[in-house]
């Protein structure tokens, strides 16, 4: 079977080579990737909270109504946030698969541990388009834990990054 296409996504131009770095989930160093299908869940500014949920193998069809509506694949966050979206530009650069392992399949993420030269890089300046164009649903959130809550608690399949950085509960819901 072959690899999918693999990008690395990033506020950072210019960038001639991926070095391996420490990983926050595994020992050593590596270079990390998000294959095709799983991109649209970082087409955020890097720091940006979300929540990014769709349908799974095991998504209800009462989970699917409730959650998705007509939507394919929802990316939410923080209203606070809107603006910083609105003005990012992320550099989407598409990697060489030879290198690359498959470390979570669920979520699309692939590791080298090998330096790694980008073959591509696309320049995305409106991110909101971009996240439609990917089919993706924009909801922009009062409060972010309410909607986390309730995702995780449900049989869609999901991602949430970087909730450390959402408003804290008590701040979101006073």
């Amino acid at each position: 079977m072959p690899k999918p296409r693999l990008f690395h996504v990033s506020e950072e131009a210019g960038i001639a080579r991926f070095e391996p770095r420490p990983n926050y989930r595994l020992a050593g160093e590596m270079v990390w990737a998000v294959d095709a299908a799983h991109l649209v869940n970082f087409l955020t500014p890097r720091d940006c909270p979300r929540i990014t949920f769709g349908r799974g193998p095991s998504t209800s069809d009462e989970d699917a109504a409730r959650f998705l509506g007509g939507a394919r694949r929802v990316v939410a966050f923080e209203a606070q946030w809107l603006d910083r979206v609105r003005s990012c530009a992320l550099h989407i650069y598409e990697l060489p698969t030879e290198t690359f392992e498959v470390e979570d399949v669920g979520a699309g993420y692939w590791l080298s541990r090998q330096a790694v030269k980008p073959i591509g890089v696309q320049v995305e300046s409106d991110l909101l388009r971009a996240l439609a164009h990917a089919g993706a649903e924009v909801r922009v959130l009062q409060a972010f834990w309410p909607l986390r809550d309730a995702v995780v608690n449900s049989s869609l399949e999901f991602s949430i990054m970087l909730q450390d950085r959402a408003r804290p509960r008590a701040e979101s819901e006073a």
